[in-house]
């Protein structure tokens, strides 16, 4: 067994580890799937965690209405052909309630508005764990977030307010109202789960391959031209590029990158070889220095 292998499968247990402690200390989670990588990735070590039952929590997706067409294929078809229970609100719900309010204007975003159609979700199903695909290698905010991260009955985190964890020790031992976000894939990186997925074969949505696609250029990132979503000025010409998205938020806040990567052993090697993270072409992590973790602190992801 080489470096690389042995390294991906201590990760693998250590994730497997802990989607099993979930099941054990909590009396109703749920995986939070955004039909990116990360949560693509979560699924796979959950059907291996739980292997031959059936994964025991729902997976809820929180649409904001804005998102790539092709991811929203590859979630009906994952859940259908994996026979899980799929849970999906909609942040337009939330819009039409009156409970936040549509951006406008050329950096207008859903994405920061996820956070209250996220919160009335838990308050509805009473899910007292919600685990995600937060890495602590994509942001210094998610950088200071414990694996298990308790969060107030308001769903609000205080990252100053944290408990310790030792060794492979969990404590899910939560308050009535609180609850706790989980992330299984912590320790990975990037590469970590392009690795994995190159390794298990994991099938992923299109737009992480290169293709040709109508978009525009603002402030240095490429933004996608299609569908609509994304504000463009008169002044901003659509040209057509050959691109890929290395993170998937929705197409209002997820800048592509220029690539000629079409297969996972070439976007395995572009990231080896990149000297800019990922959250480089997230646009909502460009609102200000502490764009995430002010997110964060309000009950996001």
């Amino acid at each position: 067994m080489n470096k690389d292998t042995s390294h991906i499968n201590s990760l693998e247990n250590e994730a497997i580890y802990i989607m099993r402690e979930v099941a054990a200390q909590f009396e109703k989670p749920v995986l939070l799937f955004s039909g990116g990588k990360d949560s693509i990735t979560l699924v796979r070590l959950a059907v291996k965690a739980f292997y031959p039952a059936k994964v025991p929590f729902p997976l809820m997706h929180i649409d904001t209405g804005h998102n790539f067409p092709e991811t929203i294929k590859f979630r009906d078809r994952l859940v259908k052909e994996l026979g899980l229970e799929l849970i999906v609100r909609h942040v337009q719900d939330s819009i039409d309630q009156g409970k936040v309010k549509e951006e406008t204007g050329r950096y207008s975003s859903r994405n920061q508005l996820q956070t209250t159609t996220l919160l009335d979700a838990i308050e509805e199903f009473k899910f007292d764990a919600c685990i995600g695909g937060a890495r602590r290698d994509e942001e210094k905010a998610r950088a200071k977030e414990r694996i298990f991260s308790v969060r107030d009955d308001f769903g609000q985190w205080d990252e100053k307010n944290q408990r310790p964890e030792l060794f492979d020790m969990l404590n899910g031992d939560i308050e009535h109202g609180q609850n706790v976000r989980v992330f299984p894939i912590s320790n990975w990186t990037e590469l970590d789960v392009w690795s994995y997925i190159e390794r298990e074969g994991i099938e992923i949505p299109s737009i992480y391959f290169a293709h040709k696609r109508k978009v525009f250029l603002r402030d240095g990132m490429i933004w996608s031209a299609e569908d609509g979503v994304v504000y463009r000025d008169d002044n901003e010409e659509v040209i057509e590029e050959l691109v890929r998205f290395r993170t998937v938020g929705d197409m209002s806040c997820t800048a592509a990158v220029l690539s000629d990567a079409v297969s996972i052993s070439k976007v395995v090697q572009e990231i080896r070889d990149s000297t800019i993270s990922e959250r480089g072409a997230r646009i909502d992590d460009k609102r200000s220095e502490a764009a995430m973790e002010k997110r964060k602190q309000q009950g996001y992801f």
